[in-house]
């Protein structure tokens, strides 16, 4: 029977670098931990009162001692932080061509939708070899996405769009935990993260990954939501309606009105349906109305990956409009 692993096995491009700083904080530590006990010991018996009339030699200090022991210290504090901010930005910036995944977190399960309109609860299937970024929000507390083997953490908040992204170096299943407490059944939000080869992806996309309900892609669904919404009445792609024209606009930044500017990404699109006036483009009148209430998580995330796609559909044209 096999032990108890003493670390998840590295399954990403993060984890090795990960576990090198991991690795040389604890031999840190351990070298100071030794290296003070002993002075402490050696202090002890060395320094010992040997009779109640010794009075010890007073000592003023050294300068040269406190500043030769000074920066060899900071130089480690310096080496460590610069070398965790190096992996952390690394983290923080996804690949341009990374696949995009949209997770859901909610008590107390997750949800993945994948561009091509494939679901998971609790799954989520992945290629190896090839960035993966997760867009992830919560549909009530905080919740927060955890997969060990590849060394990638982030807290899952309502109200707004967080990311994550990894590349996963080998094939097999790994664990999937939320490790922030949401509430009662938080020991039970597990679940996996199965990594295929290039061709086993292919099939799982193409097979048994499909919808079940059949939905077309999220940005098929997208289209036919901001139709049915009346959205394309107001932002026409000629320009000419009374909101913003929407091609290419992702990505991009805009200015508002009163002064100052704002990216055009997931956050400040989520928020101008939800709450339009929070944020209002320059130059158009605040007259878009809320749709807090009238649209769900899983509908906002396909807005967003249509007007995502209006950047690089060149197909897309009024005559789709109403």
């Amino acid at each position: 029977m096999d032990g108890l692993p003493l670390f998840p096995q590295q399954a990403s491009t993060a984890a090795g670098p990960i576990d090198l700083l991991y690795f040389w904080m604890i031999a840190l530590t351990i070298f100071f931990v030794v290296l003070i006990a002993g002075l402490i010991l050696v202090f002890t018996i060395r320094y010992r009162r040997r009779h109640e009339a010794e009075v010890p030699q007073q000592i003023s200090g050294s300068t040269r001692l406190e500043i030769g022991g000074m920066i060899p210290l900071l130089g480690l504090a310096l080496v460590t932080f610069f070398w965790g901010a190096w992996l952390y930005m690394d983290l923080s910036q996804p690949p341009q061509d990374s696949l995009e995944i949209y997770v859901i977190g909610k008590q107390w399960m997750w949800k993945s939708y994948h561009p091509d309109g494939q679901q998971e609860i609790n799954e989520l299937h992945v290629p190896v070899g090839r960035p993966v970024k997760l867009t992830m929000t919560s549909q009530d507390v905080i919740h927060s996405f955890f997969i060990p083997a590849m060394r990638v953490k982030q807290d899952v908040l309502p109200g707004r769009y967080t990311t994550l992204w990894f590349e996963a170096t080998q094939t097999g299943v790994f664990h999937l935990f939320c490790t922030e407490y949401c509430g009662t059944d938080h020991a039970g939000m597990v679940g996996s993260v199965t990594v295929l080869d290039e061709a086993g992806y292919q099939d799982w996309l193409a097979g048994e990954g499909t919808d079940p309900v059949g939905m077309g892609s999220t940005q098929d669904e997208g289209q036919a939501l901001f139709a049915d919404l009346g959205c394309a009445g107001c932002h026409r792609m000629d320009g000419t309606g009374p909101g913003p024209n929407l091609v290419g606009i992702f990505g991009e930044t805009v200015p508002l009105e009163g002064g100052g500017t704002a990216v055009v990404d997931e956050n400040y699109i989520r928020e101008s349906i939800l709450d339009p006036q929070a944020q209002i483009h320059e130059g158009y009148q605040p007259i878009m109305p809320t749709y807090e209430g009238q649209v769900t998580e899983e509908q906002i995330l396909q807005l967003i990956t249509y007007i995502r796609s209006l950047g690089t559909d060149a197909n897309q044209s009024d005559s789709e409009q109403p």
